[in-house]
């Protein structure tokens, strides 16, 4: 039997650089950067005091109101505001549905760190006796939020979370894929959300020394592949893709955005958080993603790589990708939108497919930004796409996500062709 196709008729965005898909898309292509001071707690005591935060984000303003929202930690309440863009946008409602057809697989690298931290420096305040939220645990566990999703439209189907720190919502995606190549669903919500910016998040990444302390000049901290870059920008987003058997849009009449071709997932087996140093993970993954798309190194146009502003990071992938792409790697454009949003740990894998997914829409590579000196150990040849965005044709984009525990996740998306 021939296996089912998979497209994306679906998006949903709320990100450092805007509330909204085209917001965001916006802001990739003209290079913006979204690090600021950080707003969301007093941060003048710590070594960072800079992120990648949502701006001017109100849940009430998006369509939860203030006692639903009360009750959800905001990693949540992204979630569900990107699932509601992202249902509208396919034109989906629960009238127009089969809902026990319809899942929801997100991943979440933390989930609701904020809550956990508040509801334990509340109890440390006391006198020892515990006076703990009801909503504390429902509020905190990271699968709560496909749950809420599927509440809030009635979506029966597969529901569940993945968590692999960095590359979880890649690997929600890759799991949305097979879920529906397996005909357990014809419609999955996918993609992930995360929210840690605060005391505890910005703490942890500080004492790992994981993070930029560039202070003095926050927009221009994360700059991936630059010889100066001094470490990652935290960042928090949520995004959401509408996957769909081919079939289901077709019937339905659904606008595509693009097909999802295959994916891969393998692991380092080498440290808790160090990359393997010859990016032989990443060079698995990548293999593993152009077997299940059945395509070859050619018919790649874009990467859109994991590259975080880390130095050991950015240089593994880079061998990998060479190792992989051979003598076609000086063809691709190669670019890390991270140098714009930040670092959104387990949303990071959603928006970065949407990023590339955009691009092929528009055969536009969005640019790295923050790059300022060249650095030695990078081949001058590659095409990373520096400090501004290029017109290409892009018929097929790859997106490479890494996490902690050394968690590799790639998928590949494609011009939609009948």
């Amino acid at each position: 039997m021939d296996q089912k196709r998979v497209v994306v008729t679906g998006i949903g965005a709320i990100t450092p650089l805007g509330n909204t898909l085209e917001e965001y898309w916006n802001g990739l292509v003209n290079g913006v950067s979204g690090a600021a001071p950080i707003t969301l707690f007093d941060a003048s005591k710590f070594k960072t005091k800079f992120a990648c935060e949502i701006k001017n984000f109100n849940p009430e303003e998006h369509g939860l109101d203030k006692k639903e929202a009360r009750k959800l930690d905001r990693f949540a309440q992204l979630a569900i505001v990107a699932s509601d863009q992202a249902m509208a946008d396919a034109g989906l409602n629960r009238n127009n549905i089969n809902p026990d057809r319809t899942g929801v697989i997100l991943g979440s690298g933390i989930g609701g760190l904020i809550t956990f931290q508040n509801e334990v420096m509340e109890f440390a305040k006391g006198d020892g006796t515990p006076r703990f939220s009801p909503f504390f645990i429902p509020k905190m566990i990271l699968d709560i939020a496909p749950g809420q999703v599927s509440m809030r439209h009635n979506l029966r189907g597969p529901n569940y979370a993945t968590v692999s720190a960095c590359a979880s919502s890649t690997h929600a995606i890759i799991n949305a894929l097979d879920v529906l190549r397996m005909d357990k669903a014809d419609i999955v919500l996918t993609g992930g959300s995360e929210a840690v910016i605060s005391e505890a998040g910005v703490g942890g990444f500080n004492s790992m020394k994981a993070l930029s302390e560039r202070n003095d000049d926050p927009q221009t901290a994360s700059r991936p592949y630059d010889k100066d870059r001094d470490g990652f920008v935290i960042g928090e987003a949520g995004g959401i893709l509408v996957l769909e058997t081919l079939e289901s849009a077709l019937n339905r009449g659904a606008k595509i955005y693009c097909e999802i071709a295959g994916g891969g997932a393998t692991a380092d087996a080498y440290h808790i958080t160090a990359p393997h140093p010859e990016g032989l993970g990443a060079e698995n993954v990548m293999r593993q993603a152009l077997k299940d798309a059945n395509m070859n190194v050619e018919e790649i146009g874009y990467i859109n790589t994991h590259g975080t502003s880390t130095p050991l990071g950015d240089m593994a992938e880079i061998k990998a990708i060479l190792n992989v792409f051979g003598e076609h790697a000086y063809k691709l454009n190669i670019s890390s939108t991270k140098s714009m949003t930040g670092h959104c740990l387990g949303a990071a894998g959603v928006i970065e497919a949407i990023a590339c997914i955009m691009s092929i829409r528009h055969n536009i590579v969005p640019p790295t930004i923050n790059h300022f000196t060249d650095d030695e150990d990078l081949d001058p040849k590659l095409n990373m796409t520096f400090n501004k965005a290029q017109e290409r044709p892009v018929n097929a984009a790859l997106s490479n996500t890494f996490g902690f525990g050394g968690h590799n996740a790639a998928i590949i998306v494609k011009k939609y062709v009948a």
